[in-house]
């Protein structure tokens, strides 16, 4: 079989089970590992994949930033429950940032009731926080993405390095065991809300697994806990077991009613 014809196949079995490994293409192809590592490389200087630790995965959409408002049409039962987890573990008078993603968002609105003081960049999050009696909320400053509907540039970086707070809740763009990538301007500022944080708290669904962006911002050591969706990869849990990661899984509901 020719190098083209194999990477080929390669890509169509990543379409249909998301990733692939080394060894999968020793065991599908007959061939050698070197070979293998050999198909990698080369399909990822095309553009067709990113290498993984020992595999690959596909690239995201490019149509994956879309407006803040498009996106909270489409927060799912498994978001919601996310951040309804996460806003049970903040505690009384704790001092926390929460980011502009719509996972986080889902956070903030389940705060109703705690007393706390919250620091975002997100005006969404920040409105709707204007209804919760006893949270204080600090808004920081500096320029207006009027699409996602946020606070970024040096300003909102420089702030947030004065800052010592109890908990960092932060949503992902994409997670892989190299570490969180987003959008460069977002991830500047969540890598330095996580610097400021004593416990760092990862909001993700399993989406966000095993997925790229432009720019990594933060690697796994700055990380306390990490809540998803659904339990992941026995590969995951071995890496988040040795890398000393809290895993929290929402309870399942009956009613879905979040």
């Amino acid at each position: 079989m020719f190098q083209e014809e194999r990477m080929q196949l390669i890509v169509e079995h990543l379409r249909k089970h998301n990733r692939i490994s080394a060894d999968d293409i020793v065991a599908l192809f007959d061939v050698s590992r070197d070979t293998a590592r050999r198909d990698l490389i080369k399909l990822e200087e095309q553009d067709a994949i990113i290498r993984t630790r020992g595999g690959a995965i596909l690239p995201p959409p490019p149509q994956e930033f879309r407006s803040y408002k498009d996106r909270l049409l489409d927060v799912s039962e498994e978001k919601r429950a996310i951040g309804k987890l996460a806003a049970a573990i903040v505690r009384q008078g704790e001092i926390i940032i929460l980011d502009s993603s719509t996972t986080v968002q889902a956070c903030a609105e389940n705060l109703n009731g705690k007393s706390c003081t919250v620091i975002t960049n997100s005006i969404h999050s920040a409105d709707l926080l204007s209804n919760h009696t006893a949270v204080q909320i600090r808004l920081l400053g500096g320029k207006v993405d009027k699409e996602q509907r946020y606070v970024y540039g040096t300003s909102v970086i420089e702030t947030l390095s004065h800052y010592y707070v109890d908990k960092a809740f932060i949503g992902i763009g994409g997670i892989t065991m190299d570490g969180f990538s987003a959008s460069e301007e977002e991830g500047k500022i969540k890598h330095q809300m996580m610097k400021a944080a004593k416990k760092v708290v990862i909001l993700a669904d399993q989406s966000k697994f095993d997925r790229r962006y432009g720019y990594r911002f933060a690697d796994w050591s700055l990380v306390d806990v990490l809540i998803t969706d659904q339990w992941p990869t026995k590969e995951w849990l071995a890496f988040l077991a040795e890398q000393q990661v809290e895993i929290l899984i929402p309870e399942p509901t009956d009613d879905k009613e979040l």
